[in-house]
C-alpha cells in the first residue's frame, strides 16, 4: 500500500490558545476578562472562516487554559460552526473516563464538533500539581492512552494497568459518536511519538515552535512509512506555529517582537537555552518557525512548509503574554479572510503546476 498526502478539499486553518492574558489600552486583563476574550475570538475566528478554534492545558502564571472542555463548551454556545479541540491535552496526568465524558459531553452540546490533541507535556507543572510522579512519564501516556482510545473505540471496557483502577464491562454515558472524535498525537520532535501515532492509527500535529521547520521532514517520513507498515490508511498531518498577522510586515514584525521577546527572555533563563536577540529572531522570521509578517508573506511561508511536511493542517499560536486585544483581533480577521484563502489559492496552483503566477 503506497502511503502519501491526503490530499483534503479544504485545507485546515485554524488558531491556538494558550489562554494568555491580554492587554486593552495598556490594562492586563484578568483572568476572567481574557476568558470571555477567547469566547469573543473564537466567534470572530468562526465569522471570519476559520477551520478550528484550540486552547491548550497550562498551569503557570497568566495562563487561563487549565479547563479547557468548561471553556470549549462556553464556546459551543456561542458558535455554530467551527471545530472546537485542544493544542494538547496532558493525557499523563488526566484520567482517561473522566477526560471521554467530558469531550463526549462537549461534543454532544456542539453537535459533533469536537476533537482533541493528546501529549505528554512539555510544561511539566499538572505532574505535581495532580499528585504524579515524572519518573512514570512514559508509562503514564501509554496505559492511558490505550484506555482513552477503547473506551472511544469500543461500545463496553475491559480494561486493567497499573496506573487506575481496572474496568470491567464499563459503557460510558454519554456515548461519543461511534469511533470516538477526531483524536491527534501531538508531538513535539520525539522519534518514540510519531510511531506511536503510527501505531494507534491516529493524525499527527507537530508543535513547530522554533528552528526551521523542514528539520521535521524525517519525522514526516518516519510517520508515512510507519503507516505503511502497520497496514493503516493515510492520515492528516498538521502543524502548530506561533505568530501574528498585521496590515504591513514592518508592523507585524515590530509589535511580535515587543511581546515575545520578554517571554522567550524568561522561558531561557528557566531552561536553559539561549536568550533571544534581534539577529536571531530575524533568522526565525525569515527561516523558522516564527509566522509573522502581512497576510501574503504568512500565508507563502505555510504554504512552503505544507509542501515540504506534506501537510493538510495549519494551527496558529496567535496569543502571547500581553499582547494587545486588538492585535489578536487583527491576526484573526486577516488570517481568516486574507491568509487562509491565498493559502488554499498558492496549494491549488502548485498542484496544477502553475505556482509562479499565482
Amino acid at each position: 500500500m503506497s502511503v502519501g498526502r491526503i490530499e483534503h478539499p479544504r485545507f485546515e486553518v485554524g488558531l491556538n490558545s494558550f489562554g494568555e492574558v491580554a492587554t486593552d489600552g495598556g490594562r492586563v486583563l484578568d483572568d476572567a476578562e481574557t476568558l470571555r476574550l477567547l469566547v469573543e475570538e473564537a466567534r470572530l475566528a468562526e465569522a471570519v472562516g476559520l477551520d478550528v478554534f484550540s486552547v491548550g492545558e497550562h498551569y503557570r502564571e497568566g495562563h487561563n487554559d487549565s479547563a479547557a472542555p468548561v471553556l470549549l463548551a462556553a464556546i459551543a454556545t456561542a458558535t455554530r460552526r467551527i471545530g472546537l479541540g485542544t493544542s494538547v491535552t496532558v493525557l499523563s496526568t488526566n484520567d482517561p473516563v473522566r477526560l471521554y465524558q467530558e469531550f463526549s459531553t462537549l461534543d454532544a452540546v456542539s453537535g459533533g464538533r469536537a476533537q482533541i490533541v493528546l501529549g505528554r507535556a512539555s510544561a511539566v507543572e499538572s505532574f505535581a500539581l495532580f499528585g504524579y510522579d515524572l519518573a512514570d512519564y512514559e508509562r503514564l501516556f501509554e496505559e492511558k492512552l490505550d484506555l482513552f482510545l477503547r473506551l472511544e473505540r469500543e461500545e463496553e471496557v475491559t480494561w486493567s494497568g497499573t496506573v487506575r483502577t481496572p474496568l470491567t464491562g464499563q459503557r460510558l454515558h454519554p456515548r461519543m459518536r461511534p469511533g470516538g472524535i477526531p483524536t491527534w498525537i501531538g508531538v513535539g520532535g520525539s522519534p518514540d511519538s510519531v510511531l506511536r501515532a503510527a501505531r494507534h492509527g491516529l493524525p499527527l500535529m507537530m508543535a513547530i515552535i522554533g528552528g526551521r521547520p523542514q528539520r521535521f521532514a524525517r519525522n514526516v517520513q518516519l510517520y508515512l512509512t510507519a503507516l505503511e507498515r502497520f497496514g493503516r490508511p493515510a492520515l492528516p498531518i498538521g502543524q502548530h506555529s506561533l505568530g501574528l498577522v498585521a496590515d504591513t510586515d514592518e508592523e507585524a514584525v515590530e509589535t511580535w517582537w515587543r511581546y515575545w521577546q520578554p517571554v522567550v527572555e524568561a522561558l531561557a533563563a528557566e531552561r536553559g537555552f539561549y536568550a533571544p536577540d534581534r539577529e536571531r529572531y530575524e533568522a526565525e522570521l525569515a527561516h523558522g518557525a516564527l509566522f509573522v509578517g502581512s497576510p501574503e508573506t504568512v500565508a507563502r511561508k505555510i504554504v512552503q512548509v505544507a509542501r515540504d511536511l506534506r501537510l493538510s493542517r495549519f494551527d496558529l499560536k496567535y496569543d502571547i503574554m500581553h499582547l494587545p486585544r486588538e492585535a489578536r483581533a487583527r491576526t484573526i480577521e486577516l488570517l481568516g479572510r486574507e491568509v487562509a484563502p491565498r493559502v488554499r489559492e498558492l496549494l491549488a496552483a502548485g498542484r496544477s503546476g502553475d505556482l509562479e503566477r499565482a
